[in-house]
């Protein structure tokens, strides 16, 4: 019998799955509503759908899930009661922060704030223990006292409790006494320890990232623990269930559910991983990868085929000291909503008709314009073609949505209102690219687009040509292709020790050492998930700075380390720092500041095929011609059917191209081809 892999990704509008046939390597999609009460519903709905063509459920032998469950709880302020123990004295550290307002628009907003603390000082608990900067400690943890802090916010409602003492890192002890003290305390209330979530230098850093895990933490147990009953319910009860962490990796239920922080970029992280596979699959190594979906457009820069990888982000202005993706959202999506304002101006975002009502033309109940309503509207969707035929739009509902509450205030047509929004949200996403880019000093004509997600390729011909990029590369299966990205990835773990040391006074031995027991903790956990030793990969690195430097570079590092390179690694981190700050100080010292793993578990790959050209004719591929509005002018305009165009195919713009997850718009001027793969490229053309 054929094995399956399946793969979701739940997005704000629709969830999507692929299905891949091991045996055959076949590989099939498909778009469900998603359900935002309870996402798991949706998912066991694509999950059926595939039992219903007669796979067993035992066959199910490996599923993967990106999540926007914990990315919504902290976006909406959606998250538990959470309360914080930190180190007598030292109640500020969460609230000053960073002691300044962040870099950017926010310099120049006069009403900014600071997003409020998820720990509000009210449910702040002080500890009377105190470790030393070397770790050893100065003051033993006061249990009697700890104990008498902690019933006092017996009372207060609490869920979970961030723990995060002054160097943790080095010595965990005191804060597991407190998990101790707490479990007998408020038995059920979760307890997050900064020891074991982020085990780090930089105490705000670490308590940020601690707070957002116990804010999160039981949200996400629960909806993992539902989750996995109802595919146990379902037959599903293969042990290979995973979650899409934001560095770009898997990890088990388990292990997710007990670090829910690492989860906030799960969806959006897929994409990139399969944006990777177009590095190897195109001649083009430097990518924008473009993820529009139903309320929100993520944006990443892969460049000589690798993804930008940051040890700390940001979300919302709240401060995640992890391995993540570099991925800059933006509120804009096919459910992004326009409106008029009181003062007659046209606003368009940051809120989102989302899955329930959605547009008005889905017929659910929505009455404001929305993105898709507009694309609608200038006729670049099929009313009848929308997901291969199995969801009709509403035309008229659409234009009356554009009409009434957008073209008439402004005194303009429905076309006219519809190209304005569109071309408004354009600019909120040309500029969420710009931020990785152009104001990084990347040249954007050296960069073809990868257009993805549900809206993605509507967007992506106009975008990229005003940009002056170098074209567009549409994938096969754009509509689901974060789902996609869930199917090539694999298991990571990333671990870290934080021990600043000066370069010159250590050597090759005692870096291996601490690499070693990394190593011996990561085995370990990767053993216990079913991984063999030929089955895994260990990633080593290290966080290095010019001594009294405020950051560090991450610099690769060879295990097991020889004589020699240590000198090796002082002139390449030299380098290194030229490149990125366009200056160096190689008579200064260097300090490491802290050793980093990755422990990465082995998914067998699925192969990604090439395809025959058939001999078809585009003819054969078009499925009508019907009127689209560009810059102004209606225009009849082929139609066309993907699955029916070959291999090395060429198209003119203006063009339409239907398939059941995707819709693309090949602008006038645009030339598009059909490459081995089956890729669409698009030459975008002059402005």
């Amino acid at each position: 019998m054929a094995r399956y892999r399946v793969t979701v990704d739940t997005g704000g509008t629709f969830s999507d799955f692929v299905y891949v046939n091991e045996q055959t390597q076949a590989i099939t999609v498909a778009k469900f509503p998603s359900t935002p009460d309870d996402p798991s519903r949706a998912i066991l709905a694509g999950v059926e759908h595939l039992i219903a063509q007669g796979v067993a459920p035992t066959d199910i032998i490996y599923f993967c899930h990106g999540t926007t469950v914990g990315t919504n709880a902290l976006l909406e302020g959606k998250g538990v009661r959470t309360g914080l123990l930190v180190t007598e004295g030292f109640r500020g550290i969460y609230e000053v922060a960073e002691q300044s307002r962040p870099h950017g628009p926010s310099i120049f907003d006069i009403f900014y704030d600071r997003p409020a603390m998820l720990a509000p000082a009210s449910l702040t608990g002080e500890v009377r223990e105190r470790v030393a900067f070397d770790g050893t400690i100065i003051t033993p943890i006061d249990e009697q006292q700890l104990r008498q802090t902690v019933r006092g916010l017996k009372d207060r409602g609490l869920a979970s409790i961030a723990v995060c003492f002054l160097f943790s890192f080095l010595t965990p002890e005191h804060e597991e006494t407190a998990r101790r003290i707490i479990n007998e305390e408020l038995p059920g209330c979760s307890v997050s320890l900064s020891s074991e979530i982020v085990p780090q230098i930089r105490e705000y850093y670490r308590l940020s990232t601690t707070v957002i895990n116990a804010y999160l933490q039981p949200i996400l147990a629960r909806y993992i623990a539902n989750l996995e009953e109802r595919l146990n319910g379902a037959g599903i009860t293969t042990q290979q269930k995973y979650i899409m962490q934001s560095n770009g990796g898997m990890s088990t239920f388990a292990a997710t559910a007990k670090k829910a922080v690492a989860t906030v970029l799960s969806g959006p992280a897929g994409g990139i991983v399969a944006s990777m596979q177009a590095c190897r699959t195109t001649p083009y190594q430097n990518l924008i990868t473009f993820d529009m979906g139903g309320t929100s457009c993520d944006v990443a820069l892969i460049r000589n085929g690798e993804p930008s990888i940051a040890s700390r982000g940001k979300i919302e202005g709240r401060d995640i000291a992890l391995p993540m993706i570099e991925i800059n959202t933006v509120s804009a999506g096919g459910g992004t909503l326009a409106h008029v304002d009181r003062f007659g101006q046209l606003e368009v975002g940051p809120h989102s008709a989302g899955a329930v009502p959605g547009p008005a033309c889905y017929m659910r109940g929505g009455e404001q314009p929305t993105i898709t309503d507009c694309n609608l509207t200038l006729g670049y969707l099929s009313p009848g073609n929308f997901l291969g035929g199995a969801m009709q739009l509403d035309p008229a509902a659409a234009y009356r949505a554009v009409n009434e509450n957008i073209a008439i205030p402004l005194g303009l047509s429905a076309q006219e209102a519809a190209e304005g929004i569109v071309r408004i949200i354009n600019v909120k996403m040309q500029e969420a690219i710009k931020a990785i880019s152009t104001m990084r000093g990347h040249d954007l004509s050296e960069f073809m687009l990868l257009a993805f997600g549900g809206a993605g390729p509507l967007h992506a011909g106009r975008m990229a040509r005003e940009l002056g990029m170098t074209g567009v590369i549409v994938p096969l299966h754009p509509g689901v292709y974060s789902a996609m990205g869930l199917v090539m990835s694999d298991v990571k773990h990333d671990y870290i020790r934080s021990r600043m040391t000066q370069l010159a006074r250590t050597d090759e031995a005692s870096i291996n050492a601490v690499f070693a027991e990394l190593e011996h903790t990561a085995r370990a956990e990767l053993t216990t998930e079913g991984f063999a030793a030929d089955a895994t990969r260990m990633e080593h690195s290290l966080d290095m700075r010019y001594a009294g430097q405020g950051y560090e570079i991450t610099m690769p590092c060879p295990y097991p380390m020889q004589a020699g390179d240590i000198a090796k690694l002082r002139t390449k981190f030299d380098e290194t720092h030229k490149d990125m700050f366009g200056h160096t100080a190689p008579n200064e010292p260097v300090e490491i500041i802290s050793w980093r793993l990755r422990g990465i578990g082995l998914v067998p790959p699925i192969p990604i095929r090439t395809y025959e050209r058939t001999g078809v004719s585009l003819a054969s591929a078009q499925r009508e011609i019907r009127k689209a509005c560009f810059d102004g002018e209606t225009v009849e305009c082929p139609v066309y059917q993907r699955e029916g165009l070959d291999v090395g195919m060429e198209l003119e713009g203006p063009a339409i191209i239907d398939q059941l997850d995707c819709t693309t718009v090949i602008f006038p001027g645009q030339h598009a081809r059909v490459d081995e793969y089956r890729n669409l490229i698009i030459d975008t053309g002059s402005l």
